[in-house]
């Protein structure tokens, strides 16, 4: 069965997953580039950004790995996609990742504007849904041809699917530093009561790395 994970998801140790104004210098926000440096450093960032060398073992490859596997769709939400706002001016942005992304899945774009298509290399189409977020696992899911979709961010879109009760796995990557202000990624959202518990904790010299997991409800005799 299909599930909706969030993977790979930098947070700060004040629970910021992006900085403030993001703009093209600061696709996650001012400040907000910190929160990938231990991925950035191992060899499966750098192999699916074209790029060579990286840490070909360890715990920070282990679960930077472990975001690709099994996964057959991305979602995203269009400031994830993005810096455009508003009405799209024409369709010359492409993404941050060039011309061969990292997905090489479909990845389903939330916006409120209409979008077609985009083709890239490697297999990455993008696809623009504007009618919510069901529409768009609905569309993910298909896509994924039986194995998982990955949500990829950015913090307004994971919230919204995770109130909504529709993620089954969060991985946090918490990373020691403060932002003092920004996208605040959990405030508000009782996850406990939700039916998460954290089934793995597993600390790297860059990076606290936690699993939580929904658990199945338990019906009572």
């Amino acid at each position: 069965m299909t599930k909706l994970r969030v993977l790979s998801f930098g947070l700060s140790i004040d629970g910021y997953g992006a900085g403030p104004r993001q703009d093209l210098k600061n696709p996650l926000g001012v400040g907000g580039q910190v929160l990938l440096d231990w991925s950035r450093a191992s060899n499966t960032w750098r192999k699916r950004h074209g790029a060579e060398g990286g840490d070909e073992s360890g715990v920070d490859e282990e679960f930077g790995a472990r975001g690709f596997r099994n996964i057959g769709a991305w979602i995203m939400g269009r400031n994830n996609f993005g810096p455009v706002r508003g009405p799209w001016p024409d369709h010359s942005w492409k993404g941050w990742w060039g011309d061969n992304p990292p997905f090489h899945t479909p990845v389903i774009v939330l916006t409120h504007h209409e979008h077609p298509p985009i083709e890239m290399k490697g297999g990455t189409t993008f696809h623009f849904v504007t009618n919510g977020i069901d529409a768009a696992l609905k569309k993910a899911t298909e896509g994924a041809d039986g194995k998982d979709v990955r949500l990829g961010g950015g913090v307004s879109t994971v919230r919204e699917y995770v109130k909504a009760g529709l993620v089954d796995e969060i991985h946090l990557a918490i990373i020691p530093t403060l932002l003092g202000t920004g996208e605040h990624l959990l405030s508000g959202i009782d996850l406990a009561k939700m039916g998460y518990r954290c089934v793995e904790y597993v600390p790297s010299a860059r990076a606290s790395h936690v699993v939580l997991r929904k658990q199945p409800h338990k019906m009572r005799i």
